[in-house]
């Protein structure tokens, strides 16, 4: 194909999907578009496209880093075909076909399995974010039966091992084709894929094994995360199948805005307003602080709208344990949009004195030069 199409578009699954839904999904295209099976001109061309696009999401390292640079990270690891490494394409597509899913249909249906990875939106506000604390999750999991412990079985009741695919949970059919022997893997039609059979099923789970629970769990939140950061809760997630692992859980952070503060990196921003005496005068301050609290600042006369005052170490703790931010202090100064008659009155006269004060003099001084010379004399 001309044009590279992304991988996850390919094998028709979302960015953060796990490695059995991939799996899972290039299973059922490959046999949807292998040419035995298939047609369509396009098909062997599809079903090379597939095969790339497993090469590379099946592969932890390749996909992280496709993820990052695209297939520009790798080129030369997917392109061109790799999915046909090791085989011999002048034995026909069936062979190749069968080579490709042999580890699958060999694979016994009793072999642990890591359970499923879980998503949590965690919001926080932004001082939870920066300053940490704990709190409390209602997660959906799935979890091992209570009544029958994951045995699927009713108690006092087992499962027998499956006859027809001698419990691999699979069966292999074959026939001939133009292009050689093609196999095909497929999941047996009497267990349904476990390779066991039950007499009685749970009552409570109804033969699944597993039932879904809300579990209330407790997180510590380290001070420092920002919108966007990922926390992974290992072995929250769902419980593994025949004795396997249990997933993780994924928080993801986003963090409310703040009436006050704005944050940037480690640093937080407050709009300090000032009115025209207090910034030609200076003045003290006081400048709240995400911790709660106050903190006073002292305002240095002529301050510009725009001048930023400093105060260290009061941003937000830096979430790998380096030094805290600062807090930035930005002037504002506001001009009155009102004004009664003294204070416009005020206003017109200190306009006329700065304005006097501007007007240089023929020997080049200012008013308030030639009153201090004046004064000396």
């Amino acid at each position: 194909m001309s044009t590279l199409r992304d991988y996850y578009e390919v094998l028709e699954v979302t960015r953060d999907a796990s490695e059995e839904e991939v799996r899972k999904a290039y299973r059922r295209l490959a046999l949807e578009w292998h040419p035995d099976r298939n047609r369509n001109p396009e098909a062997a061309e599809r079903f090379k496209e597939i095969s790339e696009a497993y090469q590379v999401l099946s592969d932890p390292e390749k996909r992280r880093s496709y993820d990052l640079y695209g297939h520009n990270g790798v080129q030369g690891n997917a392109g061109g075909g790799r999915g046909f490494e090791g085989v011999d394409i002048t034995s026909g597509f069936g062979d190749i076909f069968d080579a490709f899913f042999r580890g699958f249909g060999e694979r016994p249906a009793s072999a642990p399995q890591r359970g499923a990875d879980l998503r949590y939106d965690l919001t926080l506000s932004l001082r939870e974010a920066a300053l940490g604390g704990q709190r409390e999750l209602e997660v959906a999991r799935e979890e091992l039966c209570a009544r029958c412990q994951g045995s699927r079985a009713e108690p006092g009741t087992s499962a027998v091992r499956c006859g027809n695919c001698r419990g691999t949970g699979q069966v292999r059919r074959s026939h001939a084709s133009f292009f050689g022997q093609f196999v095909q893997i497929v999941a047996c039609p009497v267990c349904h894929g476990d390779g066991k059979t039950l007499s009685s099923p749970c009552t409570a789970c109804r033969g699944a094994g597993r039932e879904r629970r809300t579990r209330r769990l407790s997180v510590q939140v380290p001070p420092g995360v920002e919108d966007g950061t990922r926390l992974r809760l290992t072995g929250e997630g769902d419980v593994g199948w025949n004795n396997g692992p249990p997933g993780d859980l994924y928080l993801s952070v986003r963090v409310e805005s703040h009436p006050l503060f704005e944050r940037q990196g480690n640093d937080l921003a407050y709009d300090l307003a000032l009115n025209v005496a207090q910034a030609a005068l200076g003045c003290m301050q006081q400048v709240p602080l995400l911790d709660d609290g106050w903190e006073e600042v002292a305002v240095p006369a002529g301050v510009q709208s725009g001048a930023v005052l400093r105060l260290k170490g009061k941003g937000v703790p830096d979430l790998h344990g380096g030094k805290r931010g600062d807090l930035l202090v930005r002037v504002k100064v506001v001009t009155p949009k009102r004004l009664d008659a003294r204070a416009r009155k005020l206003l017109t006269e200190l306009a006329e004195l700065l304005e006097e004060d501007d007007q240089p003099s023929k020997d080049g001084k200012g008013w308030f030069r030639r009153s201090k010379d004046s004064g000396r004399s």
